[in-house]
């Protein structure tokens, strides 16, 4: 079996069944090593659709023990860091291939490839991965050794690019799946998702505290402003809302206009107690958040931000809900309704944070206080409702 048998054999029957690109790189470097081919550097990028990343890269170099991974964020491509690299012209499809050789005093039309040198590599070269979603993923390998690479050598890398490319485009629609996943549905229900449960009808009981939040005076400030100011608006108060509810471990099911729903999930060995004290110190970390946004909005000469904000403990069903063709994955019962009156209840008290008596119960003495008992609208009797003392007036 000649090297180049050997290392696509390997690459479809093993290296395919490895969790990850950086394993999948880690051990092709290994192998190579094994094949005396003198590989000193690796780096790649996989491009990604996620609202934060642009593209995933992967580097090595001799000496490390492994492959790592850095997220690159969005505008990367108009930076001088993108446009002083030869992954450039492979990204923007000008070169398929890229070979520099290093050795020498000359100049280098790119100044990592200057770097590169400087740091003893004596070789560079530069493939496009083949992908049939056509999103290029550049992949470099550098060598130390004198003369660079052997002609031998490089037509064994480039021999296995298909197959590599392959593996390269499976581990990044796995990933795209789940970042898509997660970004629309979120996290906890994006993985129940991808473990199958899709059905219509899948649901479970669940215990969870309920958070529903929205934004006073949308309907009037959306007849007001231009539809970009709007959304900048949205956006500023949904990261109020959403950063303290991901950061304490909570979920956002959805975003209903200016509405939010959120759960903090109970599960059977969590202690209830601290789930609601978790999701009081989201919800007060959220009025703080808010208040910085309205003393910046002051110093831009925009008026304040107002919002209700309802934190309930109590059993839903969450799961898969809607048409047989699209689905919702959420949670409804008697509790998402008391916590969606309650949140109206806050406005009509003129609080940002109210909670039920289910809720304050649980949560550290002291730390609610109750307003009294209201009726609610569709809630057969009236609730005794409670604020936060730091969240109050």
């Amino acid at each position: 079996m000649t090297r180049e048998q050997d290392l696509q054999h390997w690459l479809i029957n093993q290296a395919a069944t490895l969790p990850g690109m950086p394993e999948v790189l880690w051990a092709l470097i290994g192998k190579l090593h094994g094949m005396d081919v003198p590989v000193a550097r690796l780096a790649c990028g996989e491009p990604t659709l996620h609202p934060e990343t642009k593209t995933f890269g992967y580097r090595w170099e001799d000496g490390e023990g492994g492959v790592g991974t850095t997220a690159i964020g969005h505008g990367i491509e108009r930076t001088d860091t993108y446009l002083d690299n030869p992954f450039r012209l492979i990204l923007e499809g000008l070169e398929t291939t890229i070979r520099r050789r290093l050795e020498g005093d000359g100049a280098l039309d790119f100044p990592v490839l200057e770097e590169l040198r400087d740091a003893g590599f004596t070789d560079y070269l530069v493939f496009a991965l083949p992908s049939s979603a056509h999103r290029v993923a550049p992949l470099a390998w550098c060598t130390r050794r004198p003369g660079g690479f052997r002609e031998d050598d490089i037509d064994l890398l480039a021999a296995i690019l298909p197959a590599l490319g392959l593996i390269a485009e499976t581990h990044a629609r796995q990933r795209l799946t789940r970042v898509l996943l997660d970004t629309y549905l979120g996290h906890d229900a994006g993985r129940q998702v991808l473990d199958g449960h899709v059905q219509l009808g899948d649901v479970a009981t669940i215990r969870a505290v309920l958070w529903f939040c929205d934004l006073r005076g949308f309907t009037a400030m959306s007849d007001r402003l231009p539809p970009e100011f709007l959304i900048h608006v949205l956006n500023d108060y949904f990261a109020a809302m959403a950063t303290p509810v991901q950061s304490h471990g909570g979920e956002i099911l959805k975003f209903i206009g200016d509405a939010m729903l959120a759960i903090f999930r109970i599960g059977g060995g969590d202690d209830a107690g601290e789930v609601c004290e978790t999701a009081l110190s989201a919800a007060q970390m959220a009025v703080q958040d808010m208040r910085r946004l309205n003393r910046r909005r002051g110093r831009e000469g925009k008026p304040p931000l107002d919002f209700g904000l309802a934190l309930h403990l109590g059993d839903v069903m969450y799961g898969n809900i809607g048409a047989s063709n699209r689905l919702d994955f959420t949670v409804i019962g008697p509790a998402v309704n008391l916590a969606a009156r309650l949140q109206t209840l806050a406005g009509e008290t003129d609080h940002q944070l109210v909670a039920s008596a289910a809720f304050a119960k649980l949560c550290p003495a002291g730390s609610m206080t109750s307003i009294g008992r209201f009726p609610l609208k569709g809630i057969a009797e009236a609730q005794e409702a409670f604020v936060s003392a730091p969240a109050g007036d």
